[in-house]
C-alpha cells in the first residue's frame, strides 16, 4: 500500500476523506458542488444528441494483440454499421479497441475519460472526448446515454460497471437494457458462483440470472442487442421520436 505522501490524491478522495472534515468546510466541500455541477452540465450538453449508443466495458490493460481486444474492435463495428453510437471509458485496452472500432463501422465514438493519478492515457479513436475528475458522474454518463452494455473481461472497475448496471435494471431504475457478458470463459466461474451462492441462499431471485446474455460471438451479441432493443422500443413507444430514417435503421 503507498504511504500517506505516495497516496495521489484524486477528486474522489478528497471528497470523500472525512478525516480532512474540518469547520470550515465552506471552503473547500460547499464549493467543491460547483465543479460537480459544471460536469454534470457539460456532460449533460455534450452527450444529448448522440442518439442510439452501447457502452462498452473491459480492461485497460488487455494489448491489440490479445483475443479480446480485437473481439472488441468487431463487436463495436458491427454495432456501428448498425446505427449505434459507442461510448467507452475513453483509455486504452478494450476501450480503446472498441472506439477503434466505431470509427471502422463509420460510427460516432465517444470516450468518457476519469482524470487518475496512474493512469490513464486517452486513446486516438474518439469523435467526442470528455474528461471527468468524478467517478460517479462519470458514470451517470454511461447509464444515461447508453441502452445497452457489452461487458468484456476487466478488472475491479469492470465489475464495478456490470454490477451497477445489473443493480439498476434489477430494481426498475433503468429500462431492462440487455447486458451482454463478452467472453464465456472469463465469466462462467462468476456465473457459477452467482447460481450456486446468490440464487441459492436466496439473495437473487431467478429472473434475476436471465438479466444478461453470455457470448463469445460479436455477432451473436449485436444480434441480441437489437432483438431486446427492438422489444423494449416498441414497449416504451421508444422509436416514436425517430425520423423515418433512424426507424429503418432500427429494424435493419
Amino acid at each position: 500500500m503507498a504511504s500517506e505522501k505516495e497516496r495521489a490524491r484524486t477528486p474522489d478522495f478528497e471528497l470523500l476523506d472525512t478525516s480532512q472534515q474540518r469547520a470550515d468546510f465552506t471552503e473547500s466541500d460547499t464549493w467543491r458542488v460547483f465543479r460537480i455541477m459544471s460536469e454534470f452540465v457539460h456532460g449533460f450538453e455534450m452527450m444529448a444528441r448522440v442518439g442510439r449508443a452501447v457502452a462498452i466495458f473491459g480492461s485497460s490493460r488487455l494489448r491489440p494483440e490479445h483475443r479480446y481486444y480485437q473481439a472488441a474492435v468487431r463487436t463495436a463495428e458491427l454495432l456501428a454499421r448498425r446505427g449505434w453510437a459507442i461510448i467507452t471509458g475513453g483509455g486504452p485496452g478494450i476501450m480503446e479497441a472498441a472506439n477503434k472500432g466505431a470509427q471502422l463501422g463509420g460510427g460516432l465514438s465517444i470516450g468518457l475519460n476519469i482524470k487518475l493519478p496512474h493512469e490513464q492515457k486517452p486513446n486516438s479513436y474518439q469523435d467526442i472526448a470528455m474528461e471527468f475528475h468524478y467517478f460517479f458522474v462519470r458514470k451517470m454518463m454511461f447509464v444515461k446515454y447508453a441502452s445497452a452494455f457489452v461487458i468484456f473481461p476487466g478488472g475491479f472497475g469492470t465489475m464495478d460497471e456490470l454490477f451497477e448496471a445489473l443493480t439498476l435494471v434489477q430494481t426498475d431504475t433503468i429500462w431492462d437494457f440487455p447486458v451482454v457478458l463478452f467472453g464465456r470463459d472469463y465469466w462462467e466461474d462468476l456465473v457459477r458462483w452467482l447460481r450456486k451462492r446468490m440464487l441459492a441462499e436466496g439473495c437473487i431471485s431467478r429472473g434475476d440470472m436471465e438479466l444478461f446474455k453470455i457470448t463469445d460471438d460479436p455477432e451473436e451479441a449485436v444480434s441480441w442487442i437489437k432483438v431486446c432493443t427492438e422489444t423494449l422500443c416498441y414497449l416504451t413507444g421508444g422509436l416514436s421520436h425517430l425520423t423515418a430514417e433512424e426507424r429503418a435503421a432500427a429494424g435493419d
